[in-house]
């Protein structure tokens, strides 16, 4: 009778046009789906119900992109296990694949916009992103990238009118190069330790081990975690994947990994590598005491192509953001 119940079900999700289980041959094969259903990651796409073996999951501090929600969802195919690491990202399995989904409410509803991919094959890492149809019920891949014309209210309630930038398939290098090979940023055990989340991985058999010391970075947003703390929390997700020594900008000599120490690295009294329009005609990445004369502030209040940091991912100022790393700078004792 369960064998018949089984069929029951398969055969049911067949008539429904939606997948029983993720489809493993997209992932792993030489081709690039033209559709996000094509991969069968949700039974149901558009209310984003998961596939077995797909778990969603959040950061504890997230990348900012312009005030976009976004959903997550980690994917490891039957058999295989994640590799806990203390401090890189996850080793993942072949076969493996992470899903990122962005949008903004739209009359109380989450649309998306688009939905980036990681799929892990046998010669790495490919990054992909689809775009969403206007009726909410299918993603196209878009290679090359678009522009979408968005509307929506930040945090303080004030109406914010973007040009959304969906990033083309080269630009994913931008921030997911590690040494020249992509990689994940977010699957790491300090992001993810909260809310049960690695307990979760590890039950549902995808993790392969967690140590009762794994680490926990701090909440940005957070006023009740140490300021330094929640500082350099926002700094490492928004900036360490190309401030670090085997970055894109590795050659800056500004490595914002939250756990440096050495002062200069971080930019404390740091000069720039190449004076320029970036700089803003200020001496130092960090002027303790004095927010106004640090270049990281500076570059981050900016949204002029030739000056703003991040480079890529936004086209407003995060003003929440840019106030901690005040605060923070205002803190440090003047030299």
């Amino acid at each position: 009778m369960k064998a018949l119940a089984a069929a029951v079900v398969l055969f049911g999700a067949a008539l429904a046009g939606r997948p029983a289980a993720v489809n493993d041959a997209a992932i792993t094969g030489d081709a690039l789906p033209a559709k996000l259903s094509d991969y069968g990651f949700f039974t149901d796409l558009p209310g984003e119900t998961p596939a077995p073996r797909v778990i969603g999951y959040d950061l504890e501090t997230p990348l900012f992109s312009d005030y976009a929600a976004k959903h997550r969802y980690l994917y490891i195919p039957a058999g295989r296990k994640a590799r806990y690491d203390g401090e890189a990202a996850f080793d993942l399995p072949v076969g493996s694949a992470l899903i990122k989904t962005f949008g903004y409410p739209q009359a109380g509803k989450f649309k998306p916009l688009e939905t980036r991919l990681l799929l892990r094959r046998a010669s790495g890492w490919v990054a992909l992103p689809y775009v969403w149809n206007a009726a909410g019920t299918d993603a196209l891949l878009r290679r090359a990238g678009t522009r979408i014309p968005v509307t929506f209210s930040d945090p303080s309630g004030t109406p914010r009118s973007i040009s959304y930038a969906v990033p083309n398939q080269n630009q994913c290098k931008d921030c997911h190069a590690l040494s020249g090979a992509i990689t994940p940023i977010g699957v790491k055990a300090r992001y993810l330790n909260h809310a049960g989340q690695l307990e979760k991985l590890v039950a549902a058999d995808m993790l392969d081990r967690l140590p009762p010391d794994a680490p926990r970075v701090a909440r940005w947003d957070d006023p009740a975690a140490r300021l330094d703390d929640r500082a350099r929390a926002y700094l490492e997700i928004n900036c360490a994947h190309c401030h670090n020594p085997a970055g894109a900008a590795s050659n800056s000599g500004l490595f914002l990994e939250s756990g440096r120490r050495d002062p200069v690295a971080l930019g404390i009294g740091k000069r720039p590598v190449a004076a320029g329009r970036g700089s803003g005609g200020r001496d130092f990445a960090i002027q303790p005491g004095d927010p106004q004369a640090s270049i990281l502030i500076y570059r981050m209040e900016s949204t002029d192509p030739g000056i703003a940091m991040p480079e890529l991912g936004r086209a407003t100022v995060h003003a929440e953001g840019v106030e901690l790393l005040r605060e923070w700078i205002e803190a440090m004792p003047k030299r």
